[in-house]
Order: C-alpha cells, then structure tokens, then sequence
C-alpha cells in the first residue's frame, strides 16, 4: 500500500464516525491488497467492505480482509451489481485509475446510491493536472472544475436561475464539498432551505 501521509489526518476525520459499526465501505482500487487491510483493522469486524479492481490479479484476495468484485469503475452496471450486492453503500473511498474520463462516471453512478450521512472520497486528484490522465490547469477535463459545477448546484438557492447539471446526476442532496491536497471529499445529507435571523437594527 502505498500512501501520501497527509491522507492519514483526512481519513481520521471524516471515516472514524463509522468505526465499529457495520458500515458499507467500498474501496476502488485494489492494487496489492494491503488497503483492504488497514480498513479491515481500522472499522473492526462488523464493516461490509468491498474492494473493486480491473485486474483479474485482484481476484486473489477475495475474501481475505474484504470481498473483491473484478471489472471498470467507469462501468455502472458493474458497479450498480456491486452496491445491490452490498446491501448499499455508507462510504466509497475512489483510489481507482485516477482518469479524468473515469472519475466522473463513478460519481454520478455512486452517489446516488450513497446512504444519508454518507461520505464519497477521492484522492490523488493531483492527477486533474496531468495530461496523461486527461488533464490541465486549464483543460475542461481537470476534475477540480466539475467539483465547481458541484459547487454551483450547491448554491442554487441564491442564484436567479435554475441551475442544471449537464450530466443529469442528482447532486442536490451535498451537504459539504471539501477539497485538500489532492482530496476531494462529498458529504450527503438532506437538504435545508437557507434562512437567516436578524437581531437587532
């Protein structure tokens, strides 16, 4: 398992409220094995955790720490067939193909299906400037510029006009959007209607 150590801090806060409990983990990108682990030891028995990988190779650590299913992350069927088999999701950490042709599908596909007060992660994002991974600074495929779409959606209330996103994902139920180095974190939970007091003159 190979990992940046500023991660470590980000998964603390926003996966430790699903510790000893039989949270839902998802995790795209298999590679080695070793992630699959560390979630194992660090949610405790009780977790339903799933490991997805295009490598056939992957295949070999199927029901070790976690179960592990083989095929694309930019494939909705194939992960739609993954999430029924889980019983839904609470958690999907995307540590897949890092692709900025990949990344958005498995978005849109999962977080849908994420439960209420679920978190959606992705890391290595420093890929979004990468043109091997169909990135930029500028280039539209940058991954950094669809979280701004998010962002708009987010803040719908405030704008004059309704605001669509192109790909007909439903992202209207985003409680929080957070970016660190190289992290993208979504949280989900129903929305409220703003409002705002005033006291005093």
């Amino acid at each position: 398992m190979n990992k940046w150590h500023h991660y470590f801090p980000i998964y603390t806060r926003y996966f430790d409220q699903f510790r000893n409990r039989p949270t839902r983990f998802l995790e795209i990108g298999v590679s080695k094995g070793g992630s699959l682990e560390i979630w194992r030891k660090y949610l405790g028995p009780d977790a339903v955790i799933f490991g997805i990988d295009i490598d056939p190779a992957c295949a070999k650590f199927d029901g070790l720490a976690a179960q592990v299913r083989i095929g694309s992350q930019d494939d909705p069927d194939f992960l739609n067939k993954v999430v029924d088999e889980m019983g839904g999701i609470d958690v999907v950490l995307d540590d897949g193909s890092h692709h900025m042709d990949h990344i958005p599908v498995t978005l849109e596909t999962l977080f849908p299906r994420l439960a209420e007060n679920g978190v959606y992660m992705i890391e290595d994002l420093h890929t979004s400037y990468w043109p091997k991974f169909g990135g930029g600074l500028t280039e539209d495929g940058n991954f950094f510029n669809y979280l701004r779409r998010i962002a708009d959606v987010m803040h719908r209330n405030y704008l004059n006009e309704d605001v669509q996103f192109g790909t007909g994902a439903d992202y209207n139920h985003i409680s929080g959007l957070h970016i660190y180095d190289s992290v993208a974190v979504l949280e989900k939970a129903k929305p409220f209607t703003p409002r705002f007091s005033k006291i005093g003159s």
